[in-house]
């Protein structure tokens, strides 16, 4: 052979040596491992993922995690963990290394920078955003654990669940001092656009899959439409991606409440990823601890199914589908009521069946523009009895929205048209046919940036319903930020709210009182001012302080008033004929400890007045003013956590049905504070336990009865006048007829809960 050809063959052996080598080399296995941490304490549940590899993992409860039998190479790491910001990090695995890699993640708790998206339906860093949101933790919602959102947000500055009545204890929720009416809620920004959807809306989603949710105070009209005149609460889920592969929560009390929060994630082809969540509730275990023969609370059994998929495209660009159903069936009476006195007279109670359907989508359209298509479709059947007296509702909506997102120069600009229908019919006489209504919608908005302290945004809407005609809402928002820590905010708005008495008030539904209708119903108009100052101090060795300040004042046209007073056996409703005004200053503080602490407390104060042919008066169950806290403390040598949260609402003005009537007309300030402690050594569990109510106060201090005439519910013993008023006797000295509606707090006393927590991958 001939020293040429030697010298290629040596070439080839060698470099076949090379690539031998090398191949072995990059099958060569190793081990991955390290702590994840957050301010010196080990972050325990967090989960680890290797993106596109099947390598996935979470923290044990001392914050460790190992990934074995890697090969060598370059990865990129996730690491997810509730209460903190993503990390997304490249990294290099590498042989004959120990490969301990250890990361440290930024806390989202009451932190500035987290991204929300409601204010302005784009997503803007919270200091950057030239509306005021506030966000809500899952680590929140856990504080307090309830069966239901509506519940969960007791503690919230600014937000107060509103009790509606004394029997079947029915509610909604209010902000800043507003009917529940006037608060919209949506699903990971997607409207439920109806009537009940802060009742019903808030109810049946696992808190086990909820990210968190966003709270926009004040009129928001502009871009949500019909319903956002007092604000809006935006329930933004979790990605199926970021969840364990099946969670529970469970939890009982004393009272034999019991509540099951189950979630499930898989994967559907290459394609789909899906969560799945199931809650079931139940009560059925009549209290009377107030001795009028009434159930102190509702019997209940609730069962909700809901769903989430993501589907994965190859352009990256969002497709989801969210879905839920929600079966209720609740009832409250007298405490040998039965379901064979349904609709009659001689036992009363109130029972209420509810079938409501949600669907749910958002598509983002296959073009270089970021443009997106979100639409709705919203079922609910109601069929109740109060007393004798029948309700039969039945409500279809269907919404779809087409949204164009554009950046351009120093303009950020959402150009948008939305389309809903409307099928209601009840049988009221508010309802007298079916009713069948459509609003068309266009609306552009355009946030300005002047330069990198100020910024302008202007918006304008306009609606066209075929029963009430045309109309506009403007909004106008400026931003100052001074330094990277501060914020001054002012923000004009005003909102509109169509006529639909399904749930105008529902003292219409129940008790004994006529409902009378004066005059074609006009839609609601608001005016709203808003000013907000935010800021952020870093303390030296003691963790991050936000404070916010707010003032802001709400005019009302139009307002649907129901008036109480010119005859104690009937609610009339009329717009208003004068106006109606709310004044509120609140403040909020928030503290992040480095040693375990989280603090937030908040108050608000109401000054609150509707005037009505010339005759001023507070508005009903206008509190006025409110506080809220909660403490939590992480003793991570312990494995225990406690937390303590807490309420106090100020005194509001109730209806009494008579000048003999013995019931406070104002409330005095009342008080609810509970108490938790969790244990979470066990690796994938969490076991809590605590006291609800810790004071023991229900509404029925100070006050001789709560439910007027509860001996009586059918009005058999009431004696009238020729005009219709009732007369004092022996029997009734103090002229009252049946009426349930002087509720205004939980009937629930003290009681002790008990709850696990538990995951697995």
């Amino acid at each position: 052979m001939s020293k040429f050809k030697l010298s290629i063959v040596k070439k080839l052996y060698a470099l076949l040596a090379i690539l031998i080598f090398h191949f072995g080399y990059s099958q060569e296995k190793t081990n991955l491992s390290g702590f994840v941490v957050s301010e010196k304490k080990v972050i325990t549940d967090a989960r680890v993922f290797l993106i596109g590899t099947k390598y996935i993992t979470q923290t044990d409860s001392l914050g460790k995690y190992s990934i074995e039998n890697i090969a060598v190479g370059d990865y990129k790491i996730q690491i997810v963990a509730e209460g903190f910001q993503t990390l997304k990090k490249n990294i290099s695995v590498k042989i004959n290394h120990n490969n301990i890699l250890n990361f440290e993640l930024e806390s989202t708790e009451n932190q500035l920078d987290e991204v929300v998206v409601s204010g302005t339906l784009k997503p803007v860093k919270r200091l950057e955003n030239p509306v005021p949101v506030e966000i809500i933790s899952a680590t929140f919602l856990k504080q307090n654990p309830t069966s239901n959102v509506l519940d969960a947000l007791q503690n919230v500055n600014g937000l107060r669940p509103q009790n509606n009545c004394n029997v079947c204890n029915t509610g909604d929720i209010r902000i800043n001092g507003l009917d529940g009416p006037y608060t919209m809620v949506t699903i990971d920004g997607m409207p439920i656009v109806s009537a009940l959807g802060t009742v019903y809306g808030l109810s049946g989603i696992p808190n086990a899959m909820i990210d968190k949710i966003e709270v926009v105070k004040g009129a928001a009209s502009t871009l949500y439409g019909s319903e956002a005149v007092g604000g809006l609460i935006n329930i933004i889920t979790k990605k199926p991606f970021a969840v364990p592969l099946f969670t529970a929560d469970v939890f009982t009390t004393s009272w034999l409440e019991t509540n099951v929060d189950l979630g499930y994630k898989a994967n559907i082809g290459s394609k789909v990823t899906a969560l799945f969540g199931v809650n079931y509730f139940t009560y059925n275990n009549p209290v009377d601890n107030n001795k009028d023969n009434f159930t102190d609370v509702s019997l209940q059994n609730r069962t909700s199914f809901f769903s989430k998929i993501n589907i994965n495209r190859a352009s990256k660009k969002e497709f989801s589908l969210v879905s839920r159903y929600l079966y209720e069936d609740r009832w409250g009476g007298e405490m040998q009521w039965n379901k064979s006195f349904r609709g009659g007279d001689q036992v009363y109670g109130e029972s209420i069946y509810t079938s409501r359907y949600e669907f749910l989508g958002k598509y983002e359209l296959p073009v270089a523009e970021k443009m997106y298509f979100q639409f709705s479709v919203i079922g609910h059947d109601q069929n109740s009895v109060y007393g004798n007296a029948i309700f039969m509702a039945n409500q279809k909506i269907a919404f779809g929205q087409f949204i164009w997102d554009k950046n351009w120069s120093n303009h950020s600009v959402l150009f948008g048209s939305a389309l809903r229908y409307q099928f209601y019919n009840d049988n009221t006489p508010a309802t007298k046919t079916a009713n069948h209504s459509k609003i068309y919608s266009i609306f552009a908005q355009d946030e300005i940036t002047h330069n990198e302290k100020t910024s302008t945004l202007i918006g304008l809407r306009y609606d066209y319903n075929d029963n009430h005609g045309s109309i506009f809402t403007p909004r106008f928002a400026f931003k100052f930020k001074p330094t990277p820590t501060d914020i001054l905010r002012f923000n004009f708005g005003t909102g509109f709210r169509i006529v639909n008495l399904f749930t105008e008030d529902h003292q219409a539904l129940s008790g004994a009182r006529e409902v009378v209708i004066q005059s074609n119903l006009k839609p609601e108009t608001s005016c709203n001012l808003n000013l907000n100052y935010l800021k952020k101090f870093k303390l030296t060795n003691a963790g991050v302080v936000n404070l916010e300040l707010a003032s802001w004042y709400t005019y009302f046209t139009n307002r649907i008033f129901a008036n109480y007073d010119i005859n104690p056996n009937q609610i009339i409703y009329d717009n208003l004929n004068g106006n109606s005004t709310i004044f509120g200053l609140s403040a909020n503080a928030d503290w992040v400890s480095p040693f375990g602490l989280k603090a937030n407390i908040g108050t608000s104060y109401f000054d609150a007045m509707t005037t009505q042919d010339g005759v001023s008066l507070r508005p009903l169950f206008t509190e006025r003013y409110s506080l809220n806290w909660g403490f939590s403390y992480d003793i991570s040598s312990w494995f225990l956590s406690f937390d303590f949260t807490g309420n106090l609402t100020g005194p509001m003005r109730l209806p009494l049905l008579s000048d003999l009537d013995p019931r406070r007309e104002i409330s005095r300030p009342y008080s609810i504070q509970n108490i938790q402690m969790t244990f979470k050594k066990i690796h994938n569990l969490e076991l809590y336990t605590g006291i609800k109510n810790l004071l023991n106060w229900t509404p029925n201090r100070g006050n001789p009865f709560l439910i007027a005439r509860s001996n009586d519910p059918f009005d058999k013993n009431v004696q009238v006048d020729n005009s219709g008023a009732v007369l004092p006797t022996a029997d009734n000295p103090f002229a009252l007829t049946f009426d349930p509606t002087y509720a205004y707090g939980p009937n629930q006393g003290r009681r002790f809960f008990i709850g696990l927590r538990y995951h697995f991958d």
